[in-house]
């Protein structure tokens, strides 16, 4: 499934804003997701995330009014200072929050929603050498854990979880947690505590939950073979996993993609 344009995923509020509105709602959401930060002169002052965001705005406006070998200097010196690699074609929405930053890299199609929370080691990338739409969209309040590879022009949608190092390369569904390589729903939506879901402690495990099933499997195979009566193979509601809601073995993601950036 391809994703829109940026122009037409973005909405309008988005686009018009002052840099000045935008940056203060990127600093205003370091103090609401980071624990760490104690007040706003430290998160003006030493977050690399902060600083990559501010110089991108500026990189970004000018890339839409036709610039391009500024903001890609821009951008090459943002990387230079925060080790974070923005694109400066890449549109991001309102209140975008950078945790620690370091090899963060979003590419020249990517686009970035409303309260979006990346952590360090994120790939936003393309996977074709084609002009055009080459990289992800991501819808509002998702949160990509360290390490995650999100790869292809594919829509990842609304308040989606993708946990640490996952790979996702098909369209994810809104409310959804994705884990793993490559990536699959492993959760139905779960409501957050604290407004942002950041508890990755409680992503659960898809490949320790198909090894249990097949050590089930096997056990109930054993069983048949020593008492030599027909009991069934495959795992009923008895078993440990005949009675988990988590589709670990399905592929891909069978519930239609919705998202409010289109």
């Amino acid at each position: 499934m391809n994703a829109t344009s940026p122009a037409q995923a973005l909405p309008a509020e988005a686009v018009s804003c002052s840099w000045w509105a935008m940056v203060r709602g990127d600093v205003r959401c370091v103090l609401e997701r980071d624990p760490a930060a104690r007040n706003q002169l430290e998160a003006w002052t030493i977050y690399p995330g902060v600083h990559a965001i501010a110089i991108h705005r500026v990189s970004h406006a000018l890339w839409r009014h036709g610039w391009r070998y500024l903001p890609r200097w821009l951008s090459f010196m943002a990387r230079w200072l925060t080790h974070v690699d923005i694109h400066p074609g890449a549109s991001i929405g309102k209140r975008f929050f950078i945790d620690h930053g370091a090899g963060i890299v979003i590419g020249e199609t990517a686009v970035v929603g409303d309260d979006v929370t990346l952590y360090h080691g994120v790939t936003l990338g393309g996977t074709s050498w084609q002009a055009g739409k080459r990289h992800p969209t991501l819808g509002n309040q998702v949160v990509v854990g360290a390490g995650a590879k999100i790869l292809g022009p594919i829509l990842i949608g609304d308040r989606v979880r993708i946990a640490a190092n996952s790979v996702v390369i098909d369209a994810v569904p809104a409310d959804t947690t994705v884990v793993g390589i490559p990536g699959r729903a492993v959760t139905p939506s779960r409501r957050a505590t604290h407004g942002f879901d950041l508890d990755h402690h409680l992503i659960p495990d898809p490949v320790g939950k198909a090894i249990a099933c097949l050590l089930d499997r096997v056990a109930q195979l054993e069983l048949t073979a020593k008492t030599q009566t027909p009991t069934p193979i495959f795992a009923t509601l008895d078993a440990a996993c005949g009675a988990c809601e988590d589709r670990c073995s399905e592929a891909g993601f069978a519930r239609p993609y919705t998202s409010s950036l289109e």
